[in-house]
């Protein structure tokens, strides 16, 4: 018998946080009407009931999903392309709406890392998904094979791993990750669909604990800050070198990490040193003194107002501070006195800029080699465990 040409005509996200709403922006993007299902919340509030609102009360049942798209407007960069695609997205929840599940061809999930939590999501889904239907799981890194063993061989083959980068609509890489059930025409077609119709850039990634991307950013994020407590750089300092000199985002270490979230990247580090044997790899994933004191201290980044920096608003205008980790204090943000970097700025090729970084001698060039090449070194050991090639997927 024949199968069924796979098409994705409408989609279900289930989770309406950060990455779920983005997700569900995404797709109403390209023209994908998409569900968007969260919780029922668990009480009314002081707003639900000045509104009058009961527990039975839509309104109330899928507040989640729809707060999820409201925040998706405040967004920087904009998660929309263009805001009146948000009348693609239909908010519900998972008590009442589940069975909309059944008129989807993409189902992804996008709930707390949390492997119990979403098998038993999973479970509920297949009892309402049609045959053929594709099911795939948002994780930054937990295992595949695990999140979907208590599905039946039909969900199985249909099942994968979509790694979307925040924000989704801005971030062009996508990791697709198979089970060993996987179907390979299933994993075919969704590189191409998500190539073409998303815009993404694919690297398949094997079931290995973070994947790609999240174990080698963990990994060279630790060893740059194990560096500059051993070398006595500011974190100033580090986030100048490890920026665009490097051929990175502005963002570079620091800034990204609070934007992360100081406990999310603990619990990045501790999934890689929980699931892997080496012990040797397991110190290197050790999670440093500096930021266990940081995260019992609540300095978590953005979610708590204050990180490796915190910003300051007063009569006299927006400040920016930095940590001084010696101190565990906050002092103005200083310019890095890193000669290098200015001439690097006038250099517009981003090879050659790395390149004149690393082979110079200066405190911002001897800094960039040796954590790049740690980095080079892991990356180079890794495969083949992580993935079968070093390239990104090129459609055949």
């Amino acid at each position: 018998m024949k199968k069924a040409k796979m098409r994705i005509r409408k989609a279900a996200v289930l989770g309406a946080g950060v990455m779920g709403s983005k997700i569900a922006a995404l797709l109403a993007g390209v023209d994908i009407p998409t569900y968007l299902l969260d919780i029922v919340p668990k009480e009314l509030d002081q707003k639900d009931i000045k509104k009058g609102l009961t527990r039975e009360s839509p309104e109330f049942r899928n507040k989640l999903a729809k707060t999820g798209i409201d925040n998706t407007f405040m967004a920087s960069p904009p998660a929309f392309f263009v805001p009146q695609d948000a009348k693609l997205i239909t908010p519900g929840n998972f008590e009442d709406h589940m069975a909309w599940l059944s008129d989807v061809d993409w189902v992804i999930e996008v709930v707390a890392e949390d492997i119990r939590i979403k098998a038993e999501l999973l479970k509920k889904v297949e009892s309402v998904i049609k045959p053929g239907t594709i099911v795939s799981t948002n994780t930054s890194g937990l295992s595949i094979e695990k999140i979907s063993e208590g599905l039946s061989k039909e969900t199985r083959a249909h099942f994968l791993g979509t790694h979307f980068f925040n924000p989704p609509r801005h971030m062009k890489l996508l990791e697709i990750i198979p089970a060993r059930s996987t179907d390979k025409e299933v994993l075919s077609f969704m590189a191409d669909f998500c190539e073409k119709r998303l815009g993404k850039s694919i690297v398949f990634a094997k079931d290995t604990p973070n994947f790609i991307a999240n174990r080698i950013g963990a990994y060279a994020m630790l060893v740059g800050i194990r560096d500059m407590l051993e070398a006595g750089y500011t974190i100033e300092e580090v986030d100048a070198i490890t920026g665009p000199p490097m051929g990175r985002p502005k963002s570079a270490s620091f800034r990204t990490a609070d934007m992360v979230g100081l406990d999310v990247f603990i619990k990045v580090a501790q999934n890689v040193r929980d699931n892997v044997q080496d012990a040797s790899e397991k110190e290197a994933f050790a999670v440093p003194s500096l930021l266990t004191k940081m995260t019992e201290a609540g300095l978590l980044g953005d979610k708590t107002q204050k990180g490796f920096y915190k910003k300051v608003t007063d009569l006299s205008g927006t400040k920016i501070y930095s940590m001084d980790y010696n101190t565990m204090e906050y002092v103005l943000q200083r310019k890095a006195n890193l000669p290098l970097l200015d001439e690097l700025k006038r250099v517009t090729d981003p090879a050659v800029s790395l390149q004149k970084l690393v082979y110079s001698d200066d405190r911002a060039g001897r800094f960039a080699w040796k954590v790049l090449k740690k980095m080079l070194l892991y990356c180079a050991s890794k495969v083949p465990e992580i993935s079968d090639d070093i390239l990104p997927w090129i459609r055949p």
